[in-house]
């Protein structure tokens, strides 16, 4: 692998991690609707498959803190129910004719701080990762310069790039997560 290869490579990675954190953070409610926190659940439709909910309804938000499911096969109307009563996330769909409704409850101050610490376990996971990718890019960075072809100079200067790309993810996960952490704080 070239040095170039190498950083593209760990930027690729980095720019995988940070998105892979920010879709996490979607997950978690804020005390406002979201479609983010059901389109991902798995529901058993159409004779054992398993499928997205964002595959098998609509998703809306007619109002802050309610959210619309509406199933385009009135027959998936109970399995979508189920599968969100089976995923945890602590809602509780009520059917209402052809759609599901969601009404999300006021947070309480005790939960929002539990979801800041759940929050601030997935950035650190996020920076632990970037971190990962950062000592296998220099583990390859002096495999090449070992190989030959590349000169000292070369390889520290690689070497600060990719410190620089850590940095910069690093403080991209910083970021989401003060945002994160103002959106479940705000009442």
């Amino acid at each position: 692998m070239t040095l170039d290869e190498i950083l593209l490579e760990a930027e690729e990675k980095m720019e995988k991690t940070e998105r892979i954190v920010v879709n996490e953070f979607a997950g978690i409610r804020t005390g406002k609707a979201s479609p983010a926190l059901v389109e991902n659940i798995m529901v058993e439709a159409y004779g054992g498959a398993q499928m997205r909910i964002r595959e098998l309804a609509g998703i809306t938000t007619p109002e802050p803190r309610v959210l619309v499911i509406q199933p385009w096969d009135a027959s998936m109307i109970h399995p979508i129910e189920k599968a969100i009563q089976k995923s945890n996330i602590g809602l509780n769909p009520m059917v209402d004719k052809r759609i599901i409704r969601i009404v999300f409850p006021e947070l309480s101050t005790e939960r929002r701080q539990e979801l800041i610490r759940v929050v601030r376990k997935m950035a650190e996971d996020g920076r632990v990762a970037i971190r990962h990718v950062r000592r296998d890019a220099i583990e390859n960075l002096k495999k090449a310069a070992k190989a030959g072809g590349v000169t000292e100079d070369e390889e520290k200067h690689a070497e600060k790039e990719v410190q620089k790309l850590h940095d910069s993810y690093i403080a991209k996960i910083d970021a989401h997560l003060a945002h994160k952490e103002k959106e479940i704080m705000t009442v």
